[in-house]
């Protein structure tokens, strides 16, 4: 039964898990918990609030994978996971700064993200050129609002800044992505 359920993809994995299946749910886990926290600690290095976030979201999934719409919305299984863990980690946020100075967020790296590489893959020519030289502040708001579909508001939290400064630095993005493009 392992064996079966490691060749299946992670959209399958989630329809499973829907009808009550522990054992997709385990395998579900096992393939995206990795890179999930690595995810989270790149903008929170809070390790309680990590995994805070971590069960909170697992605890989602098991409980709404029926609602997954997976391709049949343009979405894949693994994009709804981590959509449901920002919201998870920007909700954390907001609980913390209730009581507390807000968690430090995490400092960028030396060397570049996986995601960012990732992104520079996919993204060539000109486009993950362009991308690439943009400001590193520019780049995280893009980021979130674009690669992670958040909210102007729930960018600001998540990074710690002004609506307004998330606004702007969009604004920003868009324009030097432009004049570079062009």
């Amino acid at each position: 039964m392992r064996a079966a359920l490691h060749r299946l993809d992670e959209e399958r994995l989630v329809r499973l898990v829907a009808r009550g299946d522990r054992a997709a749910f385990e395998e579900l886990y096992r393939r995206t918990a990795p890179w999930m926290a690595v995810r989270l600690r790149r903008r929170c290095t809070d390790e309680q609030i990590i995994a805070e976030v971590m069960q909170e979201t697992y605890l989602a999934v098991w409980r709404a994978a029926g609602a997954f719409a997976g391709g049949a919305a343009g979405g894949t299984a693994v994009g709804w996971l981590w959509t449901i863990a920002a919201r998870r980690l920007i909700d954390a946020f907001r609980r913390r700064a209730h009581h507390a100075e807000p968690p430090p967020a995490a400092s960028r790296p030396a060397m570049p993200a996986a995601e960012d590489e990732a992104l520079a893959a996919t993204v060539g020519g000109d486009v993950g050129d362009a991308l690439r030289r943009l400001a590193p502040e520019l780049r995280q708001v893009l980021q979130a609002m674009v690669l992670d579909g958040l909210s102007v508001r729930e960018t600001a939290v998540l990074l710690g800044v002004p609506e307004g400064t998330v606004k702007t630095r969009a604004r920003r993005a868009r324009t030097v992505m432009r004049k570079a493009l062009t």
